[in-house]
């Protein structure tokens, strides 16, 4: 008898998907439908309709009705419905733009202020907002916000529904006329009269209309420092003191340079720097904060920019005093031109003063300044640190001129090459990142923040010099020394320049031999080329390779934030986060704030891996397409393609290179290819360092060959092993 054969189940069609729909305002009469991805959604939505015994379908679409998603689903996000999901039945994009026209035309303060408090939510959905717009929502919710009898709520709501409708980018600033940035720029000056929400959207569009719109000349007229001020003293509202700031930073960057300084000017005075300190630094800032305080400190600091691209001209007679009074507060000369009868002899005594400044050309020292960067900011660095710490100046002069030659450290090449150095640093010139965070609370506890800066690092630089027993031939070394002497320091992100300097101070040139020891220690690989080492790497290698496959998944198991982009700009505020599930079969993303983690099960959507079709990095990705003129997000854009039309791509871009690395390693170590980041190369060369070193502990003092000895002949008998 045949044995019986067991029939394969066959495979359920992968475009259908199972999910309830609930008809709005009646969630208990859901019907439990089969949802198929290739039907036309109007043929769905008839169904359904039918079924509840609708007849006006036209007027009616599906609404996805998780907590922080309610968009429409349309033809181009219907991929995002699946197994499980639960949408809404509900008055279509269109009908209900009509409807909310329709109150808010006719209906009384009530109505209109329940329809603005719905559209303000509906808003952040595209589909609706195109719709909106389309009927002229959007002029007339601009006409409510500059009618001055729109007040408290209404005004309230008006403002978000606009914020929202206007962050589509779908319509340009320019339609705004100078009556509604007047009633913004008024709940500006008078805070209090408004809600803080209000507040917040007011400096959110003002932001938008400097950054955007021809008319904001009035922005930069009317809005005043000092009522910015008074709004980032408010510590109560984080987001009204974001906002200001990335106000004042708009404002800053569209100004002239006389707009520019004038706002450096004001925001170095103690009264602005104590109130950022105290009221903004010292609080538990956010991310968009961070960033925002670090885009301040960047501009602020690039009108150095000017000082450290002009090279010395032979007709600027300001920039010859200076020089010369570098040498009147160093050697206190008191040498008057009218008692010198001879200019030679003049000249010559001069020539020996700036020689012992430490110019390279001690004849004419304004030769010294012709190399831009860092051009006339070294002149001016100098005079300062003459000027106001006269002492230390004297001394760092005066201990140099005493020294033998060869041991002296030059004030004045050193000075120009230490300014050089640290608008490396800082960046100075460059323009502020989009991600970046990196700002530091000291730049904001005095008015010339630079030169305070250089004063401290070349009182630090001299010492380092005198630790080194350095001559001219090390001067590359001992600038290696004190860059990382003032990174490491700023490292630690001091609260002021006192700190700084306590800091620095701390790691003198012995401190940073024994790190650099102890990192070169720990980091250095084994560069012997012995078989025998060689053979043991190969063996080795494999089990390292898969630690850090390890490393990589277990990365992607406890998910990364990413920020949203639209249109290739960067949502402020706005986050996903993306996680692997720990079997490693699933991807799980959704949104989430700039603080809490979400769990797996908060993330509303997830893809499989197996239906995972390729990675695209940079340029390969679609979405770096709008971001041409970004060159640090393009380095930055990965993308994950699909297998079958269920999934449109999913889009990211890394907060930085590390996470970078770490996610394209462990999406390529899920498809089973090769992971090639340079970060892996890294990894692997420290890993397999660490592993040859602890299997050769044993062999200390031991002298590896580069071959191995050679097999000794056969020997002409075997006797001896017959002896004793």
């Amino acid at each position: 008898m045949l044995p019986k054969t067991t029939r394969m189940p066959v495979l359920k069609d992968s475009h259908i998907v199972k999910i309830a729909v609930e008809l709005e305002n009646q969630q208990q009469n859901a019907q439990l439908i089969e949802f198929d991805q290739r039907s036309p959604l109007n043929s769905i939505i008839q169904d359904l309709c039918s079924n509840w015994n609708i007849l006006d379908a036209e007027n009616y679409a599906l609404q996805f009705c998780e907590q922080n998603y309610k968009n429409y689903v349309t033809e181009k996000n219907r991929n995002e419905v699946k197994n499980g999901s639960v949408l809404r039945l509900r008055y279509s994009p269109s009908k209900t733009a009509h409807d909310i026209l329709e109150i808010l035309k006719c209906g009384n303060v009530g109505e209109k202020t329940q329809m603005l408090e719905n559209l303000s939510t509906l808003s952040t959905d595209l589909t609706f907002a195109l719709e909106f717009i389309k009927e002229q929502g959007l002029s007339l919710i601009i006409t409510m916000i500059e009618d001055e009898k729109c007040i408290g709520d209404m005004l309230k709501f008006a403002l978000l529904s606009f914020v929202e409708l206007m962050e589509h980018g779908t319509v340009s600033w320019d339609i705004l006329q100078p009556t509604f940035v007047s009633r913004n720029i008024s709940f500006i000056n008078n805070p209090t009269a408004v809600p803080k929400e209000v507040i917040q959207c007011a400096l959110s569009i003002l932001e938008n209309i400097v950054q955007n719109c021809t008319k904001s000349s009035c922005v930069e007229k009317d809005v005043t420092l000092d009522n910015l001020l008074k709004l980032l003293q408010d510590s109560s509202s984080q987001v009204i003191q974001q906002n200001a700031i990335a106000l004042i930073n708009a404002l800053f960057i569209k100004g002239d340079e006389t707009k520019r300084r004038a706002i450096a000017g004001t925001f170095a005075t103690k009264q602005y720097r104590s109130v950022i300190l105290s009221n903004v630094i010292n609080t538990n800032i956010g991310t968009e904060m961070a960033h925002q305080l670090y885009v301040l400190q960047t501009l602020t600091m690039g009108l150095l920019e000017h000082r450290m691209n002009t090279k010395m001209n032979a007709t600027d007679q300001d920039a010859h005093e200076k020089i010369k009074e570098l040498r009147r507060i160093a050697f206190d000369d008191g040498i008057d031109s009218q008692q010198d009868n001879t200019a030679k002899r003049q000249n010559n005594q001069y020539s020996t003063y700036y020689k012992k400044l430490g110019f390279k050309s001690d004849i004419n020292p304004a030769q010294d300044f012709v190399e831009a960067p860092p051009g006339m900011l070294a002149l001016d660095c100098m005079v300062y640190f003459a000027r106001n710490f006269g002492q230390n100046y004297k001394k760092v002069v005066h201990e140099n001129s005493c020294r033998a030659d060869e041991h002296e450290c030059p004030f004045g090449r050193t000075s120009i090459e230490l300014v050089k150095l640290l608008c490396e640093i800082l960046k100075i010139g460059e323009p502020p990142s989009e991600q970046c965070q990196d700002f530091h609370p000291m730049f904001f506890t005095h008015d010339h923040p630079f030169e305070e800066f250089f004063c401290i690092c070349i009182v630090v630089l001299n010492k380092t010099w005198k630790d080194m027993r350095a001559t001219n031939e090390d001067f590359a070394k001992v600038f290696s020394v004190v860059r990382e002497q003032i990174t490491r320091s700023l490292q630690g992100r001091p609260g002021n320049l006192d700190d700084f300097r306590s800091k620095i101070h701390m790691l003198t040139y012995s401190t940073i031999t024994q790190l650099r020891q102890q990192e070169r220690t720990s980091k250095e690989d084994i560069e012997s080329t012995a078989s025998a080492i060689v053979n043991l790497k190969e063996k080795i290698t494999p089990e390292i390779m898969n630690l850090i496959k390890d490393q990589r998944l277990g990365y992607l198991v406890e998910g990364t934030r990413f920020s949203k982009y639209s249109r290739g700009v960067r949502s402020k505020d706005k986050f996903w986060y993306v996680r692997l599930s720990p079997n490693h079969k699933v991807i799980h993303y959704g949104d989430c704030d700039e603080k809490t983690v979400p769990t797996i099960e908060e993330l509303s959507y997830k893809v499989l891996v197996i239906d995972i079709k390729q990675l695209l990095i940079g340029k390969e990705c679609p979405h770096m397409k709008e971001m041409r003129g970004r060159k640090s997000a393009v380095n930055l854009g990965f993308s994950i393609t699909f297998d079958n039309m269920d999934h449109s791509t999913l889009d990211f871009v890394a907060p930085d290179e590390l996470t970078f690395h770490y996610w394209t390693d462990g999406v390529n170590a899920l498809l089973g290819l090769p992971m090639t980041s340079k970060q892996k190369d890294d990894d692997l060369k420290t890993l397999l360092s660490m592993e040859i070193k602890l299997r050769l502990l044993d062999t200390e003092g031991v002298d590896i060959s580069k071959d191995p000895p050679p097999i000794p002949e056969d020997p002409e008998n075997y006797d001896f092993c017959f002896e004793n």
